[in-house]
């Protein structure tokens, strides 16, 4: 090789050097850029090589940090949510306890002076604005859920977004290759942002094939990107439950299968279920179950005592019904009816029904346990927790009802009581008799939501029960927050551009590509002087 071809190989070197460092500081803002950096080798007839262009991946700190950043974004997305919720109980305006309390003031003064029409009048007027409060209450939960259900949507068709961009820069990919061997950085770069993006959205693992295509799956091992196929999810109503939207895989035969909740432990969809299971749920349960005991608790007090036209008093309050469904996938055509049989015993919780070979198997939502049922099989009836859910049809094995005894309890709370004079304050027809009155009263001192709480205590626990979730959920976001930024900090320092050291590459490149001009010109000058000699 001569001084001249050794020059060029030098410059052609320093060239590909500038070009790679003024990429890297023209991109050091650019979301998922990736460093790169010349691959420099020695040529065997003197000279130097250009063996490529390698961009600073770590596959492992990627991955590392797709799961931090998966686990933030479920957290963040569970924390904005609850905040609503957490916003509405600190507003005293909207606070149950005081127009629980009012009310029961307002039946005191009624005691007082039983046969005085304001003070029965104010006794209707409280019990309005407490059924007022309890439907504002769960009207709020129910938009709540609504909006859950319509980001849920919005979510999945992001995902089939990113999950089609993947598939169709795997086909680019494979086609790159095919032709010079290597795939053009740019595009690597954009697949793995956009696989970053996917996991702060769901839980999904990434296996590099051979051939350098990306197979992305969810986490129980169904793909959702292979080679250059996507396959699509849906968000659909539930097979149990169709006030629910649910998640469903397209299978390559074209099946919609639902997926469990347990399939997302990631991802701001993860994060939307897990507020609508473990939050929303449990708060309109514990309120519908507040609303069924207050009815039937006064319901059956009133009805024991005399109004003030001596007719026997009649039922208060009404409240909402208990909804059984029976699953859309089931191959009998049973139903299942529910009956609340004893308020007192109801817990705040939904219930999936399953007809297996051994029998009927009751579990509760909230925590997966199996619920103690006792079956007549003569009148096809389960009995537990204060339920007796009845069986029509055939039901077949496998086929399961999904019971949901609260949720409508306080979107149909009212008071049946037009007249002062219909409350049933006495219990004879005696002048000044104020004894269903004083019992109706003492109601607010009796342990009747599951036998162990009174009303103002029950409310009292729902308030914990969401004040202790924030808490536990904000410790756990600072965790992560904290882990996230270290795998960042990590991920920047192997493939993140530093100006400064990418500005000293340029004065080395720059120096180098002098350094082989000198070589070339230096060449040139001794060719001139031998041809000069002759």
């Amino acid at each position: 090789m001569s001084i001249f071809s050794i020059g060029l190989s030098g410059l052609r070197a320093a060239q590909t050097g500038l070009y790679a460092t003024s990429g890297n500081i023209s991109n050091v803002n650019t979301p998922g850029y990736n460093r790169e950096i010349v691959q420099l080798g020695e040529n065997r007839t003197n000279g130097v090589l250009v063996n490529g262009v390698e961009r600073q991946f770590n596959q492992f700190v990627a991955t590392r940090l797709n799961a931090s950043s998966g686990s933030l974004a479920s957290l963040e997305t569970y924390y904005s949510q609850v905040r609503q919720i957490d916003n509405l109980l600190s507003d005293e305006r909207s606070g149950l306890a005081p127009v629980m309390q009012e009310f029961f003031n307002a039946l005191g003064q009624m005691n007082s002076s039983p046969a005085d029409p304001a003070a029965r009048a104010g006794v209707l007027g409280t019990a309005n604005t407490l059924v007022g409060q309890f439907k504002s209450f769960d009207n709020y939960l129910e938009d709540i859920e609504s909006s859950v259900n319509a980001e849920m949507k919005f979510e999945v068709d992001t995902i089939n977004a990113l999950t089609g961009q993947i598939s169709s820069l795997n086909k680019e990919i494979l086609i790159a290759r095919s032709g010079t061997g290597e795939a053009p950085n740019s595009l690597l770069n954009q697949r793995d942002k956009l696989v970053h993006d996917l996991s702060q959205r769901i839980d999904v693992r990434v296996h590099e094939q051979k051939s350098g295509s990306y197979t992305v799956s969810l986490n129980n091992g169904s793909p959702l990107v292979s080679g250059d196929t996507a396959y699509q999810l849906s968000a659909l109503t539930d097979n149990g439950d169709p006030t629910r939207t649910a998640i469903f895989y397209n299978d390559v035969a074209g099946n919609q299968i639902q997926l469990k909740e347990s399939t997302f432990n990631r991802g701001s969809l993860s994060g939307l279920m897990e507020f609508r299971s473990k939050s929303l749920d449990t708060m309109r349960n514990q309120l519908g179950q507040m609303v069924r005991v207050f009815t039937d608790a006064f319901n059956q007090q009133h009805q024991a005592g005399v109004d003030l036209n001596q007719d026997p008093g009649q039922a208060m309050f009404d409240a909402g019904n208990a909804v059984a469904y029976s699953n859309a996938r089931n191959t009998g055509n049973g139903t299942a009816a529910v009956q609340i049989s004893d308020s007192t015993e109801l817990l705040a919780a939904d219930y999936d029904i399953r007809l297996t070979d051994t029998g009927y198997e009751v579990r509760r939502l909230d925590n997966g346990k199996i619920v103690n049922a006792a079956f007549d099989g003569a009148t096809g009836t389960l009995t537990f927790n204060g339920l007796e859910i009845t069986m029509t049809g055939t039901v077949e094995p496998g086929d399961s009802f999904r019971v949901r005894p609260l949720v409508n309890q306080a979107q149909s709370f009212e008071l049946l009581l037009n007249e002062g004079s219909q409350l049933a304050a006495a219990q004879s027809t005696a002048s000044g008799d104020n004894r269903n009155g004083l019992a109706m009263l003492d109601l607010q001192n009796q342990l009747l939501v599951e036998g162990k709480g009174t009303f103002n205590q029950a409310y009292g626990t729902m308030v914990s029960t969401l004040g202790n979730q924030i808490n536990v959920v904000q410790a756990n976001l600072a965790a992560q927050e904290g882990l996230t930024e270290q795998l960042t900090s990590l991920q920047q320092s192997e493939s993140g551009v530093n100006l400064d050291e990418e500005a000293a590459n340029l004065i080395r490149y720059q120096q180098f590509y002098q350094a082989n001009a000198k070589v070339i010109e230096t060449g040139s000058t001794i060719l001139d002087t031998i041809l000069q000699l002759r």
